[in-house]
């Protein structure tokens, strides 16, 4: 190994990764991701699609899931900076509801490992940023689950500066409580 650094949260499952960043007067290069060492870190997971977007600052996205066929997420910001969320919502998980966030950006090239059953989201932080993302399953547009980012149950400490307006869609917006959402689909 030697490649990543993959450091356990909180919440079990949930990792933070770190790639070796091999720097010169050129430029960098790292592997971003590597079956071999992620399998060696205990992280057995195999994506079939990659994912990408583009947001401005203020833009704040999730906190979103797939109900029906959960997806394993491997996200990472490519430019820019923003603070990234994961929520546990396994049932049975003795840290159901409990929530880590991370700041990633294009500087410190931080990865977090996301498992199924997780909502995920992010709020941009600088005036742009590029977020791409690898998962296990295929999107099923029919599928989309999502938790209101600020349900007062989760209290997520979202880093966001009092002057800076949220900019959401009306889907994410709408989303229900982790209370709805646990009556709905744990019971």
């Amino acid at each position: 190994m030697g490649k990543i650094k993959v450091t356990d949260c909180e919440i079990a499952g949930l990792y933070v990764i770190e790639p070796a960043v091999f720097g010169d007067s050129r430029g960098y290069f790292m592997e971003t991701y590597n079956y071999n060492d992620f399998k060696e870190a205990g992280i057995d997971a195999s994506f079939v699609q990659d994912n990408q977007s583009s947001s401005v600052k203020g833009v704040l996205r999730g906190l979103h899931f797939q109900i029906h066929y959960p997806q394993d997420k491997l996200v990472r910001v490519i430019r820019g900076e923003v603070f990234d969320v994961a929520v546990d919502l396994r049932k049975g998980s003795a840290t159901y509801g409990r929530w880590h966030g991370e700041i990633l950006s294009a500087e410190n090239k931080k990865q977090m490992y996301i498992p199924k059953d997780f909502a995920h989201g992010f709020v941009v932080l600088s005036e742009e940023a590029e977020f791409a993302y690898k998962c296990t399953d295929f999107y099923h547009p029919d599928d989309e689950g999502g938790i209101a980012y600020n349900d007062p149950e989760i209290g997520i400490h979202w880093p966001v500066p009092e002057d800076m307006e949220l900019i959401m869609s009306p889907k994410d917006r709408a989303w229900g409580s982790l209370a709805e959402f646990t009556q709905t689909y744990r019971q």
